[in-house]
C-alpha cells in the first residue's frame, strides 16, 4: 500500500477520491491505519468523518479514543457522532459507557439514541444497571424506534438477569405498562420481554 498516495488522497477532501483511499484501509493494521483515519476525521466531508469513526472501531488504537470521545461531542453531524459512540465501544464498554450514557441524555437525536441502543443492547459486559437505566431513558423518548430499542434492552434484562434482582423486577413492572403503548411495535416488544 502507498500510503503517501493515500494521505494525500484522504487530505485532498475530494471525496470521489477520499472515500475510497479510507475505505482500502481495511487491509492496514490498526497502526498504519491510524493516521489516515485520524487524518479523515479532520475532513469537511460528513461521510468520510463517518467512514474514519468507523474505521477507528474496527481498528482501535489507544491514540484513537479522544478525537472519538471530540467527535461524539461536538461534531455537527449526527450520523457522524451516532458512527463515533459505537466506535468507543470498541475501545471497552466500561470506559465509553459514562460517555454514551452522557450523549443520550443530552441528545434527543433518534439516530444517535438508536446507535447507543444498538451498541450497548447485546453487549455481554453490560450490568443489570446500566440495561435498565439505558432502557428506562429510551422508554420515555418520544420516538417510536428508540421506546422500542429501549423495550428490547428492558426484555434482554427481564430475560438475562437474576430473577431475585431488583432490576429485573423494575424492567419487568416498566415491560407490562409498555403492553399499553400507543406504538404496537412497542407493545409487541413488551410482549417479548415478558416471555421469559
Amino acid at each position: 500500500m502507498n500510503f503517501d498516495a493515500l494521505r494525500e488522497a484522504i487530505a485532498s477532501d475530494n471525496p470521489g477520491r477520499a472515500r475510497p483511499a479510507l475505505a482500502s484501509l481495511v487491509e492496514a493494521t490498526p497502526e498504519q491505519a491510524e493516521p489516515l483515519l485520524l487524518l479523515g476525521l479532520q475532513q469537511s466531508d460528513m461521510l468520510l468523518r463517518q467512514l474514519s469513526c468507523s474505521g477507528l472501531g474496527h481498528k482501535p488504537t489507544p491514540a484513537g479514543w479522544e478525537p472519538l470521545v471530540h467527535t461524539l461531542r461536538h461534531d455537527p453531524e449526527v450520523a457522524v457522532r451516532a458512527e463515533a459512540a459505537n466506535a468507543l465501544v470498541s475501545h471497552g464498554l466500561q470506559r465509553a459507557w459514562p460517555l454514551l450514557l452522557e450523549a443520550f441524555q443530552r441528545e434527543h437525536e433518534w439516530l444517535l439514541r438508536c446507535s447507543v441502543l444498538s451498541a450497548v443492547a447485546e453487549h455481554p459486559e453490560m450490568a443489570a444497571d446500566q440495561l435498565l437505566e439505558i432502557g428506562r431513558l429510551a422508554v420515555a423518548d418520544a420516538d417510536g424506534t428508540v421506546r422500542v430499542g429501549g423495550t428490547e434492552v428492558l426484555g434482554r434484562l427481564a430475560r438475562e438477569g437474576a430473577p431475585e434482582a431488583s432490576e429485573v423486577a423494575e424492567a419487568r413492572a416498566l415491560l407490562a405498562q409498555l403492553q399499553h403503548d400507543s406504538d404496537h411495535r412497542v407493545v409487541g416488544a413488551a410482549l417479548n420481554g415478558l416471555q421469559a
